[in-house]
């Protein structure tokens, strides 16, 4: 990639003249050269385009490169497609009314490196717009086209860089703690629901590997969640490789669904379990079941028990999981009839541990009897991540708004999670009461302030605009 960025005309062009020059040359200098010169005049462009989206321009300073008033009646929709930048302005020059299409290069150059003087799709541009004015540029036709150098507050810029050079984890949090409530709760809104989408893209994913079981779907997403960030993924493969047609089959025995699980996560790989048992009755039986159904393992789990408290171990969480499925799983039947309601649904996910697992953390580590497998917080983020998510998707495909709405109705009943992003938020006065306002500063966090996607964000964009109109 990094070498198809640099093979250009003006690539080759240096690469040949040095040699010609008989100049020796590094590479991998004029690599990052060309690599990093796209890369700013690619940022220069979004940042373009956004003054130009969002009215931020000085108007004072809207002229033509051949000194003709310019004034933006429109400026059009952002086109996100091949094309020109902004379909559909209005441009008046010099009194005169252009309807059409606009484009934003870094330098005027651009429009000819691009190709767009021999592209007919171009020559609907009514104006071209740049921050360097180094050439003229022209339709397909040989007709010129308006430019115009637009001009922005130095203070835009300046402001941009220190938001996304900025080392801090929210170097904007004087303008958080300043926004109005109404405009903060509409902001949180907009997050939750993105967040639910963007969750609800791998739900839609599984249902189309099942052809359409919301059971199975459920069943994977459930596995995933129930390895609570550490171990998600592997939770998640270890579920594929357990369909549930296989696992209904022997739903009536706790241990053949241990034996199965446990075995496919690679919990059962020790010769003996130091005289355990039980250790050695899982390994017996999972030896057995593997042969008959011919189970392929997923290859290169890894499980992560590092600084976890005893009682969030993955041999726990395995445990709960063939909890689950025991007596059958029809637990997406069961969410659905509850409708939102807490308690009961609580009441799904609330597991007690019988047996060996009431006593034990892991194989062979004895420890006292702790019967709970799971905590009401961590049924909270059950809730959260699996339930809620279930819900949107299913009022999303079905046309149900009733479910869709019990997604958001559930997550303002639940408590909020408490992480290190919501700490970070809260102190930067962001109220945190429930746990639609936790998913969403939690969205904010990973999609928009990590990225730096500042341009993004309205808190970016309140901050950005204002500095834009500054002088």
């Amino acid at each position: 990639m990094l070498v198809g960025a640099f093979l250009t005309v003006e690539g080759f062009s240096l690469l040949f003249g040095w040699m010609r020059d008989g100049r020796s040359f590094d590479f991998s200098v004029i690599l990052r050269k060309f690599v990093v010169g796209r890369a700013l005049n690619c940022a220069m462009e979004k940042l373009m385009q956004y003054i130009w989206e969002y009215r931020l321009w000085n108007p004072s300073s809207m002229t033509t490169n051949d000194g003709r008033r310019v004034r933006i009646i429109d400026p059009g929709l952002r086109n996100t497609d091949a094309g020109p930048d902004f379909f559909n302005a209005k441009i008046e020059i010099d009194g005169y009314v252009w309807a059409g299409n606009v484009e934003i290069h870094y330098r005027a150059s651009d429009w000819k490196r691009h190709g767009h003087d021999r592209d007919r799709a171009y020559d609907s541009v009514v104006l071209h717009v740049v921050d360097k004015d180094d050439a003229p540029v022209y339709r397909s036709n040989g007709e010129r086209i308006p430019q115009m150098v637009m001009k922005c507050s130095p203070r835009f810029s300046e402001r941009y860089a220190e938001l996304v050079d900025s080392k801090v984890e929210l170097p904007c949090k004087a303008v958080i703690q300043a926004m109005d409530g109404l405009e903060m709760a509409e902001w949180v809104q907009s997050l939750a629901f993105e967040r639910l989408q963007e969750k609800g893209r791998r739900v839609k994913e599984l249902l189309e590997r099942y052809h359409g079981s919301w059971e199975d779907a459920c069943y994977v997403t459930l596995a995933r969640n129930i390895g609570f960030g550490t171990n998600n993924d592997a939770f998640e493969r270890l579920a594929k490789s357990l369909p549930l047609t296989l696992l209904h089959k022997h739903a009536d025995s706790l241990l053949q669904l241990e034996a199965l699980f446990f075995g496919q996560a690679g919990l059962l790989d020790e010769p003996s379990g130091n005289g355990d048992k039980y250790y050695e009755q899982l390994q017996r039986e999972y030896n057995y079941l593997r042969t008959k159904f011919m189970l392929r393992r997923p290859e290169g789990l890894v499980w992560k028990s590092f600084r976890m408290r005893p009682q969030n171990f993955p041999w726990r969480r395995v445990a709960l999981l063939a909890h689950y499925v025991h007596n059958g799983f029809r637990l997406f039947a069961d969410i659905l009839e509850a409708k939102g309601d807490e308690e009961r649904l609580r009441s799904l996910f609330s597991v007690q541990l019988t047996g060996y697992w009431s006593r034990h953390y892991s194989f062979s580590h004895e420890s006292p009897e702790q019967t709970a497998a799971i905590g009401k917080g961590s049924v909270d983020i059950v809730l959260i991540n699996t339930v809620a998510t279930l819900y949107y998707v299913y009022g999303e495909v079905t046309d149900n708004y009733e479910m869709a709405q019990c997604a958001v109705d559930l997550l303002e009943k639940l408590p909020p999670e408490r992480n290190r992003i919501t700490a970070l938020f809260a102190s930067a006065g962001v109220k945190i009461d429930s746990a639609l306002v936790s998913q969403a500063v939690i969205q904010l966090y990973n999609a928009y302030c990590l990225q730096r996607k500042c341009l993004y964000c309205r808190t970016g964009h309140r901050l950005l605009s204002a500095a834009a109109r500054a002088d």
